[in-house]
C-alpha cells in the first residue's frame, strides 16, 4: 500500500509536464579493430528534464565473439522523463572499450545520438571516434596501449570544442529504441 501511495505522489506532481519514455536496447557493436569490448553509456538532457524512473548511465558486459565480427550486449535502456519543452532532448553518448587478455582496458571510441523525437521504434547505428593524439602517442599505443582520451566527457555530446579534435573513426554501436511521448499535444509542446 505504501508503495502505491508514493508512486500516486510521483504521478500527481507530474500531470502538467509531457512525458517521453525510451524502452529499448544497445545491440552491440561492430567494425572494431579487435574483439572483446564493453560499452559504458550515459543519457544527458537539459535542465528542464525531469527523470520520473530508469537509469540514465551504465556500462554493458563485456563480449568477446570468437567467430563473428560483432560484439553483442542486449544491454537494456528503460529511461521515463518528463518536460516542460524540447529544448535539451535527451542524447545518449557512447564510450566503447577493449579489454585484452590481461584485463587493461582501453578505449576504443566514443560516440553520441540525439534520442529520436518521433514515436516509434527506431535502429539506429552510431558511428565511433576516437582521438589521434600526438605522433608520440601513437607509438605509445602501438607498443604500450593506452591512447589519449578526452579530459571531459561533456566534449563528446558538446559545442564546437570537439571539432578541433584530430580524430579517425573506429567501428559502429547497434542500437534499438523505442520512444514513447505522452501529452505533447496537451500542453502544447510540439514535435
Amino acid at each position: 500500500m505504501v508503495a502505491w501511495q508514493h508512486r500516486k505522489s510521483v504521478l500527481v506532481a507530474d500531470h502538467t509536464m509531457s512525458e517521453v519514455h525510451i524502452i529499448g536496447q544497445i545491440i552491440g557493436a561492430s567494425g572494431f579493430p579487435q574483439h572483446s569490448l564493453f560499452c559504458k553509456w550515459g543519457v544527458h538532457t537539459g535542465g528542464a528534464w525531469k527523470l520520473l524512473s530508469g537509469v540514465v548511465e551504465g556500462q554493458t558486459q563485456v563480449d568477446n565473439p570468437q567467430n563473428e565480427d560483432m560484439a553483442f550486449w542486449s544491454h537494456p535502456i528503460d529511461i521515463h522523463f518528463a518536460t516542460k519543452g524540447l529544448q535539451g532532448w535527451p542524447k545518449l553518448h557512447l564510450q566503447v572499450w577493449h579489454q585484452d587478455s590481461f584485463g587493461r582496458n582501453e578505449l576504443y571510441g566514443y560516440s553520441f545520438l540525439h534520442i529520436p523525437s518521433s514515436p516509434g521504434t527506431h535502429s539506429l547505428l552510431s558511428p565511433t571516434w576516437r582521438p589521434i593524439g600526438t605522433w608520440q602517442e601513437q607509438i605509445s599505443q602501438m607498443f604500450v596501449g593506452g591512447g589519449p582520451q578526452l579530459k571531459s566527457p561533456s566534449l563528446i555530446y558538446g559545442g564546437a570544442d570537439r571539432y578541433r579534435l584530430q580524430t579517425t573513426s573506429m567501428g559502429q554501436v547497434h542500437l534499438e529504441l523505442t520512444v514513447i511521448l505522452r501529452n505533447f499535444e496537451r500542453y502544447g509542446v510540439e514535435c
